[in-house]
């Protein structure tokens, strides 16, 4: 097999096939990697910036230390690691589906897998992130019904654009209030989507958070040669300042 392709796991799952490949681009010499499901592209190392910024603009959001912290959807690990890097962080838990994705981790098979996996914060833990939220047990099988001041949240395309159709309810105020009852007072939920703004999205999230906001993150497409953008909405379970203090629905670009 060429050095400049490998397909380093190949898993059929109740959700289709799963598959992580990774790929020398030619032009900067370095190695992408990438999980497809079927013919859909899940995560690719090459569009990160918003992932990160998931982490980033929903941590600042707390004005407070000693943090614990749940991440929805391992992925490659960028926001879990983005997490981790937050001094302010004292404990995360991270959510995947996918018993692969995480075993890609824990075998070293992804470039972030030994510094998640190694951080004695960080616990990776297989289970339903929609079917968690939805139960009062909540996202920790250790401590059922442990709250949590930030939940972040990178599983679905967008709001409207799901992996599943099971995962829609969490999108609806009932949904959103429920995933709330699991932070302390202040705190944190934050959404990563591919999409732009949605303003039923955001009426929806306005709805069940005392504040809210949905942030536009620009970055280069360097397949497309142009600028690219997705979105992470904020809501803050308290009134609790949102960095630059934009309450309601209002957007800004990072």
């Amino acid at each position: 097999m060429s050095v400049y392709f490998e397909e380093l796991d190949f898993r059929p799952t109740p959700m289709g096939v799963l598959s992580l490949r990774r790929r020398r681009q030619l032009a900067s010499g370095l190695d992408v990697y990438e999980i497809k499901l079927g013919d859909e592209f899940l995560m690719s190392s090459l569009f990160t910036v918003a992932e990160i910024a998931l982490a980033r603009i929903g941590l600042e959001a707390l004005e407070r230390g000693d943090l614990d912290v749940v991440v929805g959807g391992l992925g490659l690990g960028y926001t879990a690691l983005a997490a981790l890097e937050n001094p302010a962080v004292k404990s995360l838990i991270v959510v995947d589906a996918l018993p692969e994705v995480i075993e890609w981790h824990t075998q070293g098979l992804l470039p972030l897998g030994k510094q998640i996996t190694g951080d004695p914060r960080c616990r990776l833990v297989h289970g339903d992130f929609f079917a968690m939220s939805d139960s009062p047990d909540g996202f920790d099988p250790l401590a059922a019904g442990r709250r949590f001041d930030a939940v972040l949240v990178d599983i679905d395309h967008s709001p409207r654009n799901l992996l599943h159709p099971s995962h829609a309810a969490l999108y609806e105020p009932a949904g959103l209030k429920g995933l709330a009852e699991h932070l302390h007072p202040g705190g944190v939920f934050a959404l990563w989507s591919n999409d732009p703004p949605d303003p039923v999205f955001e009426n929806v999230l306005a709805g069940a958070f005392a504040a809210s906001a949905a942030h536009v993150v620009s970055f280069e497409n360097p397949l497309q040669h142009r600028d690219a953008s997705n979105t992470i909405y904020v809501g803050v379970k308290a009134a609790l300042p949102i960095p630059e203090a934009i309450p309601g629905t209002s957007h800004r670009s990072i």
